[in-house]
């Protein structure tokens, strides 16, 4: 049996299409380093690039784990086959994020 492992610092409501809901708790945080630089500023705004570093705290790979990051911290590690990421975003009829349907590869 394959177990998800959230390693958003949120819970997780996944829908899927016959209405059902499974929620996953958070089980941790995983973090990408960035580093923020000023390259201008345009009417008093400060205008910044971000380069994104290496990715803390996320486990070795794992028999039978699949572990649920951010869209953010899946991109920056492509190579991990047991990584997932949250899918579409699902919101509520005023426009408010409420969960995801499924998640992605």
């Amino acid at each position: 049996m394959v177990e998800f492992i959230n390693l958003t610092p949120h819970p997780l409501n996944i829908h899927d299409d016959e209405g059902n809901l499974v929620i996953l708790p958070s089980s941790g945080k995983v973090r990408v380093k960035a580093n923020y630089t000023r390259v201008n500023t345009i009417r008093g705004v400060d205008i910044y690039t971000c380069e994104y570093g290496q990715v803390e705290g996320l486990p070795a790979p794992k028999n039978g784990v699949l572990y649920i990051v951010s869209g953010l911290i899946k991109n920056a590690v492509p190579h991990r086959k047991d990584i997932l990421a949250p899918g579409e975003l699902v919101r509520n009829e005023v426009g408010q994020p409420i969960g995801c349907r499924g998640l992605r590869q």
